[in-house]
């Protein structure tokens, strides 16, 4: 059997999706593999490599990291190495964008929202009864309404990077 990743499997669906893995998660990760009292070295010598200008520099950043950590802690230059593929589109994008896409932790909370209140149903009777639980726990994330506001307000100078890196992918909703 083929085992497809994620990544395949979101592109065959949309083909223009540019997969980007969590930097937080994938330093994250590598600190698991480190020592605590390196903790901070790692992760102070990581920021180069996730905050360089271009793939080029980036390269040479982790080469630089693999030259100074690689045979204390193979494993982190493996992780980087594998997950490097995912990691790369990020430097493609404007400094806008990364601020939004450096981390999922906003998606995260979502998801945990809407797991807590689907842990709590149990089981569904239908489709429409599940989507209704997913969209009643969003919906309790601004019950008020008023923090669109204060959202959109914060997004204005990534979604017009978006709107240039994505040139007319992005459809506006409210022409407010």
């Amino acid at each position: 059997m083929n085992k497809a990743s994620l990544p395949d499997a979101v592109e065959t669906v949309w083909p223009r999706t540019v997969v980007q893995t969590c930097i937080v998660h994938l330093i994250r990760n590598s600190i698991r593999y480190v020592a605590r009292q390196d903790w901070e070295k790692v992760a102070k010598d990581l920021r180069p490599v996730y905050t360089a200008p271009s793939e080029a520099a980036a390269t040479e950043r982790f080469l630089e990291f693999s030259e100074k950590w690689g045979a204390k802690y193979p494993a982190v230059i493996k992780l980087w190495s594998d997950a490097w593929a995912e990691m790369v589109p990020f430097l493609s994008f404007d400094v806008e964008i990364r601020k939004v896409i450096c981390s999922t932790n906003a998606i995260e909370s979502v998801n945990a929202r809407i797991r807590k209140a689907v842990r709590a149903r149990g089981h569904f009777p239908t489709e429409a009864a599940a989507l209704k639980c997913v969209y009643m726990a969003l919906m309790s994330l601004d019950p008020t309404g008023k923090g669109r506001r204060r959202w959109t307000m914060r997004w204005k100078a990534p979604l017009n990077a978006f709107q240039i890196a994505f040139d007319g992918r992005l459809t506006p909703t409210d022409q407010r």
